[in-house]
């Protein structure tokens, strides 16, 4: 677990304003020693404290609590994984300094990591490409063919005083015919790497939309209040039932809707079980979809026609370089105006306060899937109402990571595979059933994980289903707020699951369920 230099920035500040330790101290209600310890970053500070100081220094907690800070400090901590800088033995915590310190320089250095990884990830793409692509070896093989070709008529001509005129214009015709094919072959060839250099990018359209929605912290107030616009007209059909939002989506945007058998149907075209034609202007679901699955992907083809200038007001940003991720982005945020459609902001928050955050039970009032619940639990982080600070992840059976929006102080891996330890990949042992786990990180932070594997598309006879598991994580701290916290005694010692980040990055060196070596070793034998 990585913590940013809150520290040093409230001390850098109070120097700014020229206030002394005692006398900030005194103005927040705590003792000069106490503070003092917080500037050296051997104490946490949070909740009311964090506001107090934030507001006696004039800042934004977030400006205290550096959001973005912290994502640096996590991703200068992958480039310690680098093999090319084994030997130097970085020290993962050196990284909180350099961020809190020289800011500018950690962005320096991350920007040339991943200008390394552009050149290491398109090196690695040529070279497969010289090794295996047909297209290479038959491209080269012309090549060689017309400079052949041209050789042999350029020997001819030269030892040739005694040709006819006639013959001579037909070599002359071949020189020329192979030099034009030569260039085009050439030509072709060219433009086949640039192709390939420009599709080898180490920062992927995935990860562009990662960030953003990170940076944006999961929560978008203008299409929160576009997809309040876009429910006040679907009640004018019905409500929010399958049948009543297919009535809306044939009415106002000429979409009709069908089930498919899957035996009868493309398969690679059903993403989340359903297909949008634009050409024949219809949606089709698979016949065995969940009747929750079907109205979310209803509404949220509903939400990227109604709210697309809403939609692409947020994606105007430069955080979203390429094409491929404004097109994600734009998914991404159709899928959040769905989720805020289904599950009015207020309304879900108010419920799940009142049930203390049982998903079971909200699922079953806003009759929704678990992941659906859980993704709009991670979302409420309105200003001044917002719900419980969760982390969303998803992964799939093999274990890899297929969604996630991590917390400020909890980090979750941004590709691969997490802590083999986490509640996540144990639920898929007792599917349909929520799995309650007391985490406690190598920094001593503890956390209460919940996870549940469902079945994201039953398959039919004669095909496998499709299995995801979603999880929620929380500060242990909010225990006493939610069901999860029942009876669980946060503080024991021997309650808590050793866990780490990823095994790379853990620094517990004698866990038995390890499948690969650390990078680091800063923090001892744990």
């Amino acid at each position: 677990m990585v913590h940013a230099p809150i520290g040093f920035k409230i001390r850098t500040r109070r120097k700014e304003l020229g206030f002394t330790q005692a006398a900030l101290a005194k103005q927040a209600g705590i003792s000069a020693s106490y503070l003092n310890l917080i500037e050296a970053d051997k104490r946490s500070v949070g909740g009311g404290l964090l506001q107090t100081i934030a507001g006696l220094l004039d800042v934004e907690s977030d400006t205290l609590t550096g959001r973005a800070e912290r994502r640096l400090i996590d991703s200068l901590r992958e480039v310690a994984a680098e093999p090319i800088l084994q030997h130097l033995r970085l020290d993962p915590d050196a990284a909180i300094d350099l961020v809190g310190r020289h800011p500018e320089w950690a962005r320096a250095l991350l920007a040339l990591h991943r200008a390394f990884r552009d050149s290491v990830h398109t090196t690695a793409a040529l070279s497969d490409r010289l090794n295996r692509d047909p297209f290479l070896g038959e491209t080269v093989h012309k090549i060689l063919t017309h400079i052949t070709a041209i050789r042999s008529a350029s020997e001819i001509l030269d030892e040739g005083d005694t040709l006819a005129p006639e013959q001579q214009q037909r070599f002359h015709g071949i020189i020329s015919g192979e030099s034009g094919k030569l260039s085009e072959t050439a030509q072709a060839l060219a433009a086949y790497f640039d192709r390939a250099n420009t599709e080898t990018r180490a920062l992927t359209p995935t990860d562009e939309v990662d960030d953003f929605l990170i940076e944006s912290g999961n929560h978008f107030p203008r299409l929160e209040d576009a997809a309040d616009r876009l429910r006040r007209q679907l009640d004018k059909y019905g409500g929010l039932n399958p049948q009543s939002c297919a009535d809306y989506l044939k009415a106002e945007h000429g979409v009709t809707t069908r089930s498919v058998l899957p035996a009868q149907a493309e398969l690679a075209r059903y993403r989340n079980q359903s297909w949008f034609d634009a050409e024949s202007r219809t949606l089709s679901f698979l016949e065995n979809i969940s009747m929750s699955t079907r109205r979310f992907q209803i509404v949220r083809l509903a939400a990227s026609f109604a709210l697309e200038e809403a939609i692409g007001a947020e994606t105007e940003t430069a955080q979203l370089v390429s094409s491929e991720a404004q097109l994600l982005a734009r998914r991404a945020l159709s899928s959040y105006c769905a989720s805020a459609v289904i599950f009015p902001y207020d309304t879900f928050l108010e419920t799940a306060v009142a049930l203390r955050y049982d998903t079971d039970i909200l699922r079953q009032r806003f009759d929704a899937s678990f992941e659906q619940v859980c993704h709009r639990l991670a979302t409420l982080r309105r200003p001044g109402g917002e719900g419980l600070p969760f982390a969303f992840m998803r992964a799939d059976p093999a274990g890899y990571i297929t969604k996630r929006y991590p917390l400020p102080q909890l980090a979750l891996p941004a590709h691969g595979h997490g802590c083999p330890l986490w509640a996540i990949y144990q639920s898929f042992q007792t599917p349909n059933r929520i799995i309650r786990q007391l985490a406690e990180f190598p920094d001593g932070s503890r956390y209460i994980l919940i996870a549940r594997a469902e079945t994201k598309r039953p398959g039919a006879f004669h095909e496998p289903p499709v299995q995801r598991s979603v999880m929620l994580a929380f500060d242990a701290l909010h225990a006493d707020s939610t069901v999860y916290g029942d009876g669980l005694d946060v503080r024991a010692a021997t309650l808590a699951t050793p866990v780490g980040p990823a095994c790379r990055l853990c620094v517990r060196t004698r866990c038995q369920h390890r499948s690969d070596e650390p990078i680091v070793e800063s923090l001892g034998k744990r």
